[in-house]
């Protein structure tokens, strides 16, 4: 899986670089930035783009490719996937919600964008921004939510292994359990391939820190502060991320809706962009 880390992917009708900006004393995060080579396109609002929990860039790679060549992308590597450099060692609170909103709004600082842009996310990357934006650390033109994690539910034998003390050696088995588990529960067989490959390309110390915070974590009751336009997008195969969560998260948008897609793995392909780009119109 060290391809995965390794520069950034070269992508058609664009030019990209990799840069790792420092968002805390400690901590780097890698970031993707890609411009059209149409300059023309240069000028359009750009998209950040934050994946979910320990996603690789290969799960995206199709909607990215046919994306990128049509306006500015910035996608961010979040502070639990391998690339992201830690130069004290990791804590539990080096992983809490505070520190990925905060993470998100220092790039967004650095690079000098302000309000003008528009979020795409997935899964933890969705609640990272739904809880930025109600905290007032966030804000945007218009955000897109792919999967948002309500609670991060893990089943029991699942919370019993993450919070043992195993040493370091024996991660690496408790992610292969993690890799049966999601396989069991999980339908849709693209979405198996892609959460195989994430699970097996993560620094095993850095997912159980973080998950040892998530697995407590809830989203605010109030999301009445986000009131720039929203779209949630979920399908009825997702067994990972329950649509009565996501029809309550909506609820407390004010200004979003559903999106209904055939399956989760049709929302990380190159087709998927028409629903993307019917919604920037429709705002």
């Amino acid at each position: 899986m060290e391809k995965h880390w390794e520069g950034i992917p070269k992508l058609p009708n664009c030019e990209g670089k990799e840069d790792w900006i420092k968002v805390s004393e400690n901590v780097s995060l890698r970031v993707f930035i890609w411009e059209p080579i149409d300059h023309s396109l240069r000028k359009l609002s750009p998209i950040i783009m934050i994946p979910g929990w320990g996603s690789v860039f290969e799960g995206w790679r199709p909607l990215i490719t046919e994306w990128v060549g049509k306006r500015p992308m910035i996608y961010i590597e979040t502070r639990e996937k391998s690339s992201a450099i830690f130069e004290t060692k990791m804590e539990k609170k080096d992983f809490n919600m505070c520190n990925f909103t905060n993470d998100i709004a220092e790039i967004i600082r650095i690079l000098d964008l302000k309000d003008d842009l528009h979020f795409f996310s997935s899964s933890l990357g969705s609640t990272i921004l739904i809880d930025g934006m109600q905290s007032g650390v966030l804000r945007g033109k218009s955000s897109i939510f792919l999967a948002p994690n309500k609670k991060f539910k893990f089943p029991l034998w699942a919370k019993i292994l993450i919070k043992m003390p195993f040493p370091n050696f024996t991660l690496k088995w408790l992610i292969k359990a993690a890799v049966w588990g999601v396989e069991r529960k999980v339908k849709e067989e693209g979405q198996k391939i892609r959460y195989r490959r994430t699970l097996l390309s993560q620094n095993f110390e850095r997912i159980r820190f973080s998950a040892r915070y998530l697995m407590k974590y809830t989203l605010p009751d109030n999301l009445s502060n986000i009131i720039i336009p929203c779209a949630i997008i979920t399908a009825d195969s997702d067994k990972l991320h329950g649509l009565k969560d996501i029809e309550d998260i909506a609820d407390r948008i004010p200004n979003s809706k559903i999106i209904q897609v055939p399956s989760n793995q049709y929302a990380h392909e190159a087709d998927f962009l028409k629903e993307i780009e019917d919604f920037h119109e429709s705002i």
